[in-house]
């Protein structure tokens, strides 16, 4: 079975501010604000830059960032959360 593929909304799609330890996302299409916090925004961010594969992905996260838990089954849960609250599709 080949690996889904994932990508953000386009980036007027979504408003992103930092606020300490969590980051506001306000999505226009839905009109929610979610408060996220790490590792979460670091993968919107990622995935905004173009749709990418789940190993591409945790890759590019893993040079980017010092992931304490850098799995393909953490990274599949915290992606899951991203498109079950629409902030992220599976392609």
């Amino acid at each position: 079975m080949e690996d889904a593929v994932y990508r953000a909304p386009p980036s007027d799609g979504l408003l992103i501010a930092p606020l300490d330890e969590f980051t506001a996302v306000y999505h226009r299409a839905s009109g929610i604000t979610h408060l996220l916090t790490e590792p979460a925004p670091q993968i919107l961010v990622a995935v905004q830059a173009g749709a990418w594969s789940l190993d591409a992905l945790l890759d590019r996260l893993g040079r980017d960032y010092d992931l304490a838990d850098g799995t393909r089954e953490a990274l599949t849960a915290r992606l899951d959360e991203l498109v079950e609250a629409g902030l992220v599709e599976r392609v």
